[in-house]
């Protein structure tokens, strides 16, 4: 998203609105593993809700992501 910065004297600069994402690792109890993912805030504070396991599929069901973009830390 693209929008403007404006200074005190309302002088107007663009700027962009950069995804809030981050790169977390998360111990995948049912498949007894590291997973590694990248997730915005959303998606943390909604594996926090709901759980792992339970977000994973409801990301998958949506299109969200796919299995094979889940990586698995050895």
């Amino acid at each position: 998203m693209i929008g403007n910065n404006v200074s005190h004297s309302k002088r107007r600069t663009k700027r962009t609105f950069d995804v809030n994402l981050f790169r977390k690792k998360f111990y995948y109890v049912e498949q007894d593993c590291w997973i590694s993912l990248t997730l915005s805030a959303a998606g943390l504070r909604l594996i926090n809700k709901v759980g792992l396991d339970a977000a994973l599929k409801n990301a998958v069901e949506k299109g969200y992501c796919d299995w094979n973009d889940i990586r698995v830390i050895a």
